[in-house]
């Protein structure tokens, strides 16, 4: 972390609100400061693979590290944004085969923490995603082909961030932290009621980008929860070429805030454990890092050959884990879920696909005039020149046609 000259780093008193508010989440946890900031010993698994819930002492947990079950209300509610996001996936992908969007970074897989990182926010909080977290996007409430619009290959990200309160995602490595840490800070300066997720995976914790933000949001002590989707690949570097560190959520230690680490692919555990990270933050327990274990079933976009790197027993191994049927074996053997719930559940997500499919398969209307327009709050005397020009162009060009032939 740089701190200018006229951007001082926390004094005294603000380093003793810092441990003040540590100390004030040691008390309710009743452990130790170091407790605290470690991870669990095992990663928290409420419901496993077969889509049973644990019991407590199967969990292998640390004291401190219990977390009650969602709300049966709450539960729901990321079931049928699991279905809807496993369309989203597979029409997506559907969709660039056909020509009909540049390129889709499928989480096909991942849909539980696309759908849990979304949903433990409340109104006024911030989202900042990568590129592969389209379904928690629209699982914040943007609209469907206003998500897809960068991914077909328009200049802007499609919807409005300051509306929804979700960053624009982008393919740039890592850059979405800084935004969220920037966002928080301003927050934090107004007196503002806000947490931001900043959302990465397992290869941006490799950039410096992921240091400097972890760093500026621990030396000032903001409302930032890290959410690191650990889907074992950066593109085709496997993680343990990355960093041999017990965990990605014991990088966290380091930088004085505390890490955990869940089941990816258990939504009601990241439900649990993103709410108590969002609670926190806006108690001012100041940034907290989680660390979610899952796996992109798919390559890492259409451009990509995942066989190249990685074995089919691996990708059929994390098949069986799969977040969608475990949650729907859960939800039907507590019954919450019938037969009736589940065919509205699919009859939304198809929904979503028809408007998903209707709405990329219209032509846009081009303006090649747009390659000057929000370069530059006042135009420049070279941009203008070269509008100029093109506008000409385009006249001889739209005058030729016409011409008798």
């Amino acid at each position: 972390m740089t701190i200018s000259a006229d951007h001082t780093a926390p004094d005294q008193a603000q380093q003793a609100v810092n441990e003040d508010a540590v100390a004030e989440a040691v008390r309710k946890f009743g452990i130790t400061v170091e407790d605290y900031m470690l991870p669990a010993r095992h990663q928290i698994q409420m419901v496993d693979p077969e889509g049973r819930l644990k019991a407590d002492d199967d969990q292998g947990t640390e004291p401190g590290h219990e977390y009650p079950v969602p709300g049966d209300e709450e539960l729901m509610a990321a079931y049928e944004q699991l279905v809807v996001g496993r369309r989203v996936n597979d029409q997506n992908s559907a969709l660039v085969r056909q020509g009909r969007m540049a390129v889709y970074p499928s989480s096909h897989g991942q849909e539980a923490c696309q759908v849990a990182a979304a949903l433990c926010l409340s109104e006024g909080d911030w989202m900042f995603p990568t590129y592969r977290d389209s379904v928690a996007v629209m699982a914040r409430g943007v609209d469907p082909v206003e998500a897809m619009t960068l991914f077909r290959g328009d200049w802007h990200s499609g919807f409005d961030p300051l509306r929804h309160k979700v960053g624009a995602q982008c393919t740039p490595l890592t850059t979405q932290l800084l935004h969220a840490v920037g966002v928080a800070h301003a927050a934090k300066l107004r007196g503002e009621d806000t947490v931001v997720l900043a959302m990465c995976g397992d290869g941006a914790t490799s950039e410096g980008d992921f240091h400097e933000a972890l760093n500026f949001a621990a030396v000032f002590h903001l409302p930032v929860v890290f959410f690191v989707q650990n889907n074992k690949y950066a593109i085709s570097v496997p993680l343990a070429h990355q960093s041999v560190a017990p965990s990605l959520a014991h990088k966290a230690v380091g930088y004085g805030m505390a890490g955990e680490r869940v089941d990816g692919n258990d939504v009601v555990a990241l439900l649990a454990v993103l709410d108590r990270a969002v609670k926190l933050a806006r108690e001012g327990s100041g940034p907290l890092l989680v660390e979610a274990h899952t796996y992109r079933m798919q390559a890492h976009t259409n451009a990509d050959d995942a066989t190249r790197y990685r074995q089919d027993s691996e990708v059929a191994e994390w098949q069986a884990k799969d977040p969608v049927s475990r949650m729907r074996t859960y939800l039907a053997d507590r019954g919450l879920l019938d037969d009736q719930a589940e065919a509205r559940i699919l009859a939304k997500a198809e929904a979503v696909a028809t408007q998903l499919r209707d709405g990329l398969s219209e032509d846009v209307p081009v303006d090649p005039q747009e390659l000057f327009r929000h370069v530059f709050s006042a135009p420049t005397p070279q941009l203008k020149e070269q509008s100029a020009m093109l506008a000409d162009e385009l006249s001889r060009e739209a005058s030729s046609e016409e011409a008798p032939k």
